[in-house]
């Protein structure tokens, strides 16, 4: 999947956005690091993973979708397992 320049810029400099998006709190945001990762299988990237500064943090995967993909999910699962 293409990363999405314009979000990918806005978590790397507001992780917060994401804990404000998925309804916690934002200070949560303080904690991680936002990255994009590729994967070298077939070369999978995510949009973005939100990295925690310690182990008993939450991982947040991030992928943003604007158009249609019957493929979406297969593909993303398929990133996660391979990443994972």
């Amino acid at each position: 999947m293409r990363t999405d320049t314009i979000l990918h810029q806005m978590f790397v400099q507001m992780p917060s956005m994401l804990f404000v998006l998925i309804g916690r709190d934002a200070e949560e945001g303080q904690h991680y690091t936002f990255s994009s990762v590729e994967v070298k299988e077939t070369t999978f990237r995510l949009d973005g993973v939100l990295v925690p500064d310690t182990e008993d943090k939450i991982l947040y995967f991030v992928e943003v979708q604007f158009q249609q993909d019957a493929r979406f999910y297969s593909r993303l699962f398929a990133e996660l397992f391979v990443y994972l």
